[in-house]
């Protein structure tokens, strides 16, 4: 292939640059610093509870967002509607507002005194509720994007096909339409995961950021930075970087098997 040295060499180059030596830096720290002083930093109650929430809430709403997300990208791929194209324009609007803008005013709206917050007998901002909310908020375009140009090269004849052989139209959603979709579903869930896994901006105006409690793991790094405590925050980041990588690791596997065997 034509000027594959100077591709790959650029590639390569780029890789390093931006994700490997970051990534290396932030081992190298943990490991100057000595494994059992990461280890005592990891294992205190405030940092398991942080990164415990932090991955139990991004992992139900990137699985929320795996359901609820296929379903409008079905919607929006399949049937014309009035104000499809506005529905299907407002799914970006996470991309393109600002972390930060989106935190206030879900903050603005689920608070106690809000428009919808009013409206429900029990506390929605400043609780785990809250920061669920947000996490959906930042990280349903990746399932919706993902799958929807999939669903729309998925032919109708199929469908057609299937039911004049006697198939329900259960049926063949879960048969025939499935798993053609899996591969792009699984990887839209991963996409998800790990944006809600890091997020920061939108969440801390609505948690509260009570510790033990409301308190996610990137504010805890934050919190390390501002005390410069540098060493207690590699060490958080080392240790939301081996569980990001080992969740991804597992989804990516059961993306490889279902890509042979569905």
């Amino acid at each position: 292939m034509p000027g594959f040295g100077l591709s790959m060499g650029i590639t390569l180059t780029m890789l390093s640059v931006i994700v490997i030596l970051p990534i290396a830096m932030l081992v190298a720290r943990g490991i100057a610093w000595g494994p059992a002083e990461v280890w005592n930093i990891v294992s205190s109650q405030r940092v398991l509870n942080a990164l415990f929430l932090s991955f139990k809430l991004s992992f139900f709403a990137a699985l929320f967002n795996l359901v609820f997300g296929v379903a409008l990208a079905w919607v929006l791929a399949r049937y014309a509607f009035p104000g499809r194209r506005f529905i299907d324009a407002c799914v970006d609007l996470p991309f393109a507002l600002p972390t930060a803008v989106a935190g206030i005013a879900l903050t603005a709206l689920y608070a106690p005194n809000g428009v919808f917050g009013s409206l429900f007998p029990f506390r929605i901002a400043y609780t785990q509720i809250g920061i669920f909310i947000a996490l959906v908020f930042v990280g349903l375009p990746f399932v919706v994007r993902t799958v929807q140009p999939v669903i729309a090269e998925i032919e109708k004849e199929v469908e057609e096909a299937s039911a004049t052989l006697g198939a329900t139209r259960l049926y063949t959603l879960r048969r025939v339409i499935l798993p053609m979709l899996t591969p792009a579903a699984l990887t839209g869930f991963a996409l998800s995961l790990a944006r809600s896994v890091g997020e920061y901006g939108s969440v801390i105006f609505i948690a509260g950021n009570i510790p033990n409690l409301t308190e996610i793991a990137p504010l805890l790094i934050v919190i390390r930075l501002e005390e410069f405590n540098y060493d207690a925050a590699a060490a958080i980041g080392i240790a939301m970087l081996l569980i990001s990588f080992a969740m991804l690791l597992v989804i990516n596997l059961i993306q490889m098997w279902s890509r042979r065997h569905v």
